[in-house]
Formats: structure tokens, sequence, C-alpha cells
């Protein structure tokens, strides 16, 4: 394992903000990363982990030390009467796994297509797209319990259950300080069925009425395509905000208030149904699409991204999204929580 002092992180992260790591590691091996937690313990410094740097907002220079997961490797493990199980390490990209499960016939994740990311990533937040979540096709998850390193206990393997997903949620941001994902074992039904009950994309087969997994898949990427800008032209971390959630009573007075109020349903917690109002919606409603303050600003074709316009910095985008979360408020009466992961935190 080798230290790389001051390193920049601009092409690691998906806004492109340029800022530095005090002393980075490159993760090849279950045992670099070992190796990387005794360097940061034996200095007395601080550590956080960074995959694919596509939802994360870097405010400032990291302190102590960076752990950049390249963990890599996948392959099918075994098949039951019903399903394939499939292993995949957190360091592999998200877009390109999807894409190799179709190509080896096991069909399922092509909602979840051009998310960009790790797939490390994907349980931490319970990636989300065109009606499908991550969650549903998760068995288990491989970590590193930082709670008991140094003994047996610290390899383990959490199943669906024990992630406790629920909407972009997961034991992982719960308890962000406590695991390091390593891998992920995802059980693929051998039945496959078309999940066509997002509008946009029933739309898109209107006239196609048996689309393909293969179909989906690109029919995926090109409407998230024409929606969202590509990082490497215009840096951006996807959708921002999360859509919050309220119950049926807040939901009913909404609508009488704002009839066009575009909502879903979402959860079901504590035996309430909830349901999720559209953010970006919202955010347009209030006059934001296209908003330009300073170097960031907000998408001219979806009011969901924030993004920067070059040499914006981390503490701008933050002054942004607290702009637009004190508008929401004052509106609709909502608060809005952010999706990208804050560091330093």
């Amino acid at each position: 394992m080798q230290i790389l002092f001051n390193f920049p992180l601009k092409s690691l992260n998906s806004f492109g903000f340029d800022v530095k790591a005090k002393e980075f590691a490159r993760i090849h091996h279950t045992q670099d990363l070992l190796e990387a937690l005794e360097y940061a313990s034996s200095h007395q410094m601080p550590f956080q982990v960074l995959g694919g740097g596509s939802n994360v907002l870097l405010k400032e220079d990291l302190p102590g030390l960076t752990i950049h997961l390249e963990l890599l490797g996948k392959s099918i493990v075994h098949q039951s009467a019903t399903h394939t199980f499939i292993d995949v390490a957190a360091g592999e990209n998200w877009h390109e796994f999807v894409a190799w499960t179709l190509d080896n016939h096991c069909p399922g994740l092509e909602n979840l297509a051009l998310i960009p990311g790790t797939c490390g990533a994907a349980p931490i937040q319970n990636i989300g797209a065109y009606g499908a979540e991550v969650a549903t096709w998760i068995d288990s998850v491989e970590v590193l319990d930082l709670h008991h390193l140094g003994d047996d206990q610290a390899w383990q393997t959490l199943s669906r259950q024990d992630c406790q997903f629920t909407y972009r949620h997961s034991i992982f941001k719960d308890q962000p300080k406590r695991f390091i994902v390593t891998q992920v074992r995802f059980a693929i039904p051998k039945a496959w069925q078309a999940n066509l009950q997002y509008a946009e994309l029933a739309n898109f087969f209107l006239h196609q009425p048996t689309p393909s997994a293969e179909d989906i898949f690109k029919a995926v990427c090109q409407i998230r395509s024409n929606k969202l800008p590509n990082p490497q032209s215009l840096g951006n971390a996807g959708s921002f905000f999360h859509n919050p959630q309220v119950n049926q009573t807040t939901l009913i007075a909404l609508k009488e208030k704002f009839p066009q109020l575009v909502a879903y349903p979402g959860d079901f917690v504590n035996g309430e149904n909830l349901y999720k109002l559209a953010a970006g919606w919202m955010i347009d409603q209030c006059g934001f699409k296209g908003f330009r303050q300073g170097n960031v600003g907000v998408y001219e074709k979806q009011a969901l991204v924030l993004v920067n316009h070059g040499n914006g910095t981390g503490q701008e985008m933050l002054a942004l999204a607290s702009l637009i979360k004190e508008k929401i408020h004052a509106v609709y009466g909502v608060d809005l929580t952010q999706e990208p992961i804050l560091m330093p935190n």
C-alpha cells in the first residue's frame, strides 16, 4: 500500500470540485484496506472512504487519510431453481455491472442503467430509478465492521433484512462510521418481467408493449442522457435532493392548495402509507430551473440537479442548496434533504 500526499481529487468527484486529500491510499485488496486503517490508527488521524465520488459533496480539502476503494471482480457464484446469485466487488462501476448482467443473461437491473458510481455505493444509498430500487435484488452485503476491527467479527455478511433498506436509505447511512462495504451479492430472479410502471418509461414503449430487458436498458440510457448532464462536461451528482415523504393528511392539504402537485406512493412506515412529493417539480415551480448563483446553479433541463459551471466550490453548492431548501419550506411547508454525502463531515 502506497501513501500519496496532497492528492488532487478533482477527477474523483463528479462535481469536479478542486480539492485535495492530505493523504491518499488506493485499495486494490482487502489486505490493503486493513493496512490503511492500521496506518490511520497508528498515526492518530481521521479517515474517510471514497468510492466513485458520484454522490459526495467535497466542501473542502479532506483531512487525514482518504481511502479510495478500487476492489474489483464479479462472477456468477451459484444458481437455484428460481434465482441466479452474483457477487460483485465494491469498486466495480455500477453501469458496467448492469450491462454485464444482461450480457450474461441475468436481466432485472436494467431500469437502473447509467446511474453513476460504484457497486459498493449501491446498497448504501439504496439507489433507485424508473420504478426500481436496488434493494429488491440484493441478497447480502459483505462488510468490514469497524466496531470489531481486530477480532473475529470484523468481516461480516449482512442479509438484506440486516441492511434495513428504505427509500434511498440503509443501515450504512444510519451508521456511517461503522461499516465499509467490500462486496455485494445479488439474487436475480430467473423469471423476468418488464418493469414499466414509471410513466416516462411506459410512454417510451407506448407502441411496443413487450420490450426486452435490452430494450429497456437502452431506453433508460437514452432518457437519462436527455435529462441529465454528463459530469465530464458539467459537474453534478445527479439528483441533489430526496423526494420528501408525507402522510396522507399532509398530502390532501397540499393538494388543496397546489392541485398540480406531483406525488406518488412511498414507503409504509409505522403502519402508515407515505407519499413521495416530486422535489424537482416543487423546485421548478419556485423558479429555480436554470438559476445560477456564482459558479454553481440549477440545471436548465432538470431542477433536481445542481451543477458546477466551472471553478465552483463545495461551499458555494451548499449555499445554493440552503437557498432552495428555505424557499421550498416557505412555500410548501416541507423539508428537503440532500442526497450527496458531505465530506468531510
